[in-house]
């Protein structure tokens, strides 16, 4: 099945106050056409799931700056002078997750998973509102599972069915969002036909992925 689709095809695809995953580490493996289609659509009131906030000019920062995300669930915003204006001033919600516990809700998200226990956070304002379990004698907070609507990926090569491969540390977060959002859109920097992909090769499969624009948003 082929699943490209151009700018067009996916604006009916985004809506005023959802939830977004948002692929990258400061904007590496953060798939900027689409973020690119977001600006342009002007969609408002977003709750973003992102490793980080990037750079003002960069990936989900672009978004922050042009006044479109009412909350980021993130693990820091510190390379981003603007959500930390944005923050101090009351202008926008960030709940801090340290970044394993974020990679963790999210894969628990998209298994199904009630939940996930750690320690880390323990005895912090991490741990506010949180539930404690004792295990073995140990404390640990109880993280909630993370879904959202839609998912926006970065990859290096995909088919036109949506089987994906990225390319070195721009692979981060992408492959375990894929796996919890209801909607998954691929940008990818290279397609190729169905069977052009080694099997072995393969990070995220098909099945996984609903559409794909490629990097010159066509």
């Amino acid at each position: 099945m082929n699943k490209l689709a151009s700018k067009e095809d996916l604006k009916k695809r985004f809506w005023d106050g959802m939830s977004v995953m948002v692929g990258g580490f400061l904007g590496c493996g953060t798939p900027e056409k689409i973020i690119d289609l977001m600006l342009e659509m002007d969609v408002k009131n977003l709750t973003v799931i992102v490793n980080d906030t990037a750079f003002p000019d960069m990936g989900i920062g672009r978004l922050i700056v042009n006044g479109q995300v009412a909350k980021v669930i993130t693990s820091h915003i510190g390379t981003n002078p603007e959500t930390r204006r944005l923050y101090g001033e009351g202008k926008i919600e960030i709940e801090f997750v340290p970044q394993g516990t974020l990679a963790e809700r999210i894969r628990a998200g998209g298994g199904g998973l009630g939940g996930g226990v750690t320690p880390t956070g323990g005895g912090t304002m991490a741990e506010e509102g949180k539930q404690k379990l004792t295990i073995n004698g140990r404390e640990y907070l109880l993280e909630l599972p993370l879904r959202a609507d839609i998912a926006i990926l970065k990859g290096w090569t995909a088919d036109e069915q949506g089987n994906t491969i990225y390319r070195g540390t721009a692979r981060n977060f992408n492959p375990v969002m894929a796996l919890a959002a209801d909607t998954v859109i691929l940008e990818a920097e290279h397609i190729v036909q169905s069977g052009d992909l080694n099997p072995d090769h393969v990070v995220t499969p098909c099945n996984l992925i609903d559409y794909i624009l490629t990097g010159e948003g066509k």
